[in-house]
């Protein structure tokens, strides 16, 4: 049976920590980062792989950072044949990496060798990608550098976010995984090397990032929304106040105020001006220290002073 170490943290990664073991792999360990404080109430809560682990009654291991860690040493001791990451959230050091003998495979949220990183679900919406998918990689000392063993593709839609992608990646990723470990396994398929040519970065997400540019296009500004939906959050200012964006509708209308002009508002609707002439609606947001609303209950409550012809966003820097 082959013994193999898992690693993961978020939601992603549980359905691919459940499929290996209903297929009979002999999980000897699964290693997730650290419990963390969650919420405004800061509650100290286990990582979902962790919790998934524990059901499982698996071997769990927290290292806050795995290099010359006492759970590495222990991960070394245990001498799985394999190591399958998914979004664990740390770099393997080199040593670790040559301890299974068939090495070390990660389960990559993108079509490989677009966005390495650790945000390539977030980017792939922002940049108005029109499919994205998961990669099936050896890992090597380099991030999201190593040779390719499968990919599968899906689109993306004009309803997505990041949460609804993570959800569908997860099922594609456990899917595809299971698809290709026995080839893996036996020698049977073998990675291919990435064309370095084409190689594009997803970095975690920036504060600065997270502001929206009113010069941007509707379109695009619906892409920066989507892609920081759920978390972080899309934002912008008005009046010093900031609001986070949750959901915004580019229109077909066009117009010349300048970029974050408020050009229509009524009991229901308020129309922003952005880019090119284009226009959106803003369809929920959360005032600072608010819930998050749809926009015609924040109209007719706290934005009952927002007029037409003021401007949001026009303090913020990028």
């Amino acid at each position: 049976m082959t013994k193999i170490v898992f690693m993961g943290t978020p939601q992603f990664s549980v359905p691919i920590l459940e499929s290996l073991v209903e297929k009979g792999y002999e999980v000897v360990a699964v290693v997730t980062q650290p419990d963390r404080p969650v919420g405004r109430k800061k509650t100290v809560l286990p990582t979902p792989v962790k919790e998934a682990a524990l059901r499982l009654g698996l071997k769990v291991l927290q290292p806050e950072k795995i290099s010359q860690s006492p759970e590495m040493a222990e991960i070394i001791a245990l001498a799985p044949d394999l190591i399958v990451t998914a979004a664990f959230g740390q770099f393997l050091p080199e040593k670790l990496l040559q301890v299974p003998k068939h090495g070390a495979i990660n389960v990559h949220a993108s079509l490989l060798p677009k966005y390495r990183g650790g945000a390539p679900v977030h980017y792939s919406i922002m940049k108005g990608e029109k499919e994205t998918g998961v990669t099936i990689m050896e890992m090597i000392k380099k991030m999201d550098a190593g040779g390719i063993y499968a990919q599968r593709a899906i689109p993306i839609t004009k309803t997505d976010d990041v949460g609804i992608l993570f959800d569908k990646l997860s099922v594609v990723g456990e899917a595809l995984l299971i698809e290709t470990l026995p080839g893996i396994l036996s020698g049977e398929i073998t990675p291919t090397p990435q064309d370095e040519s084409l190689v594009t970065f997803s970095p975690n997400i920036t504060r600065e990032e997270e502001i929206i540019d009113w010069t941007k296009t509707a379109e695009e500004i619906d892409w920066q929304v989507r892609g920081m939906r759920p978390w972080p959050v899309a934002y912008t200012t008005y009046e010093g106040a900031r609001w986070k964006i949750s959901a915004v509708t580019p229109l077909e209308e066009t117009t010349t105020a300048t970029p974050g002009t408020i050009i229509f508002r009524d009991k229901k609707q308020l129309k922003i001006a952005c880019g090119q002439g284009t226009v959106l609606t803003i369809d929920q947001l959360q005032p600072a220290g608010k819930g998050l609303q749809e926009m015609s209950v924040f109209l007719n409550g706290s934005g009952q002073k927002v007029a037409v012809d003021q401007k949001v966003g026009d303090h913020e820097t990028k």
